[in-house]
């Protein structure tokens, strides 16, 4: 299980989410398996003047929330995918991606009806 938060101008981003969620999703299914048919993703984009950041303005924050039980080499293999992978591909300079993982346990998630440590996933969230 995986969502993730995209932040960033409006002015750079609105006409490209497509693009980004089609080059974030890749890596995701790349590096920790998660299923290509479970895409989670919210665009949340901003005006110029409410994203102040001593970045360019492409500049993009990316938020991925998801279960524990990733190894920290998962969790480096993810953060190299968007490094190596979607900044290129976005055309990112290295200063402008900036992606933080987010964990909490199954136990603080309802999903589909039950708390996510009950869930029956059709995916490993302990590589």
């Amino acid at each position: 299980m995986a969502h993730v938060k995209v932040y960033g101008r409006r002015s750079a981003w609105g006409h490209r989410r497509a693009e980004v969620s089609d080059a974030l999703h890749a890596a995701l299914v790349d590096a920790w398996g998660i299923p290509s048919t479970k895409r989670f993703h919210r665009f949340l984009l901003l005006d110029d003047e409410d994203l102040v950041a001593p970045r360019g303005h492409d500049y993009l924050v990316v938020e991925v929330v998801a279960f524990t039980g990733r190894s920290p080499a998962a969790v480096r293999a993810l953060l190299a995918a968007m490094t190596d992978d979607v900044a290129p591909a976005l055309g990112l300079a290295p200063d402008d991606l900036e992606v933080v993982v987010l964990e909490s346990p199954p136990t603080h998630w309802a999903i589909r009806g039950t708390t996510g440590d009950a869930l029956q996933l059709d995916y490993r969230v302990d590589v």
